[in-house]
């Protein structure tokens, strides 16, 4: 994919350019300007990787180049998360349907946590056209599509097409990809953040048996339990904040555990306040 990220690089330029005449040309002209850009590059690429890849290509740096003109980041490529959306484009060639989700089917949940994709979160468009760019402006003019496409919260991509006598199917997967880090990273992560807020912490075993619980704790009686999902170690319930503040703890601990198997990549965490 690497061919695909230097195209988003050049289309980013190409928008940061405009950018500065942003007065003088309307949001219609630069689609204009930048599509026709995209398509000399994937015509000049279609003879090495063939027409399907040269249609992936242009729906990925056309997501990308639309993002850039909201001033959102780029979205990285997911080769794990393709595998899901291949297979799940060749069904609906197979079947001549367009849908997310096709008899005797997994959904897209199943199909990427299947696929060794960790998210926190995951959204799919899917379209059918003649080619990359009637099925890209269609996705464009559909509200529901479109705000997929420009979702703040999603940072990879993966974008499948099979074709069938002229006619293409396309799936575009979105995800918020979640890191995959040991307990024993995790905890640091946690202690890391308590430290910071002036709380004296510590990974314990007892606070990583009080994890696996749904209820009570494990050792000495705590003044406070917490335990919580997150996708993002870096910020602490409110809940836990609004404890921390009352200035009643003198020390915690903290303890991961292995989530239970949604599909969604998350981190169980227990924090045990004591007086």
């Amino acid at each position: 994919m690497r061919s695909f990220e230097n195209i988003a690089l050049m289309t980013n330029a190409i928008l940061r350019r405009f950018a500065i005449y942003r007065v003088a040309y309307s949001p219609t002209a630069l689609r204009i300007v930048v599509g026709c850009c995209l398509l000399l590059a994937v015509v000049a690429l279609q003879a090495q990787q063939g027409p399907q890849a040269a249609a992936e290509q242009y729906l990925y740096n056309s997501v990308n180049a639309e993002r850039a003109a909201a001033g959102l980041p780029a979205l990285r490529w997911n080769a794990n998360l393709h595998d899901a959306a291949s297979a799940h484009a060749m069904q609906m060639r197979e079947k001549n349907t367009l849908s997310h989700q096709l008899e005797g089917e997994a959904d897209l949940l199943a199909r990427a946590f299947r696929a060794g994709v960790h998210f926190s979160r995951v959204s799919e468009n899917v379209a059918a056209g003649e080619s990359a760019l009637q099925m890209h402006d269609a996705l464009m003019h559909s509200p529901h599509h479109r705000d997929n496409i420009l979702d703040p919260a999603v940072d990879t991509i993966a974008i499948s097409i099979a074709g069938n006598h002229g006619e293409l199917w396309a799936v575009e997967d979105f995800a918020t990809e979640v890191t995959t880090l040991s307990l024993l990273e995790q905890e640091k992560h946690v202690v890391g953040v308590l430290s910071r807020v002036g709380m004296p912490v510590d990974s314990t075993q007892e606070a990583r048996e009080t994890c696996k619980q749904d209820t009570g704790y494990v050792g000495a009686r705590p003044g406070f339990v917490m335990r919580y999902t997150t996708a993002d170690l870096a910020r602490l319930p409110q809940q836990l904040l609004a404890r921390l503040k009352l200035g009643l703890y003198g020390k915690a601990a903290v303890g991961a555990c292995a989530p239970a198997r949604t599909g969604f990549s998350t981190y169980s965490i227990a924090v045990m306040l004591y007086r």
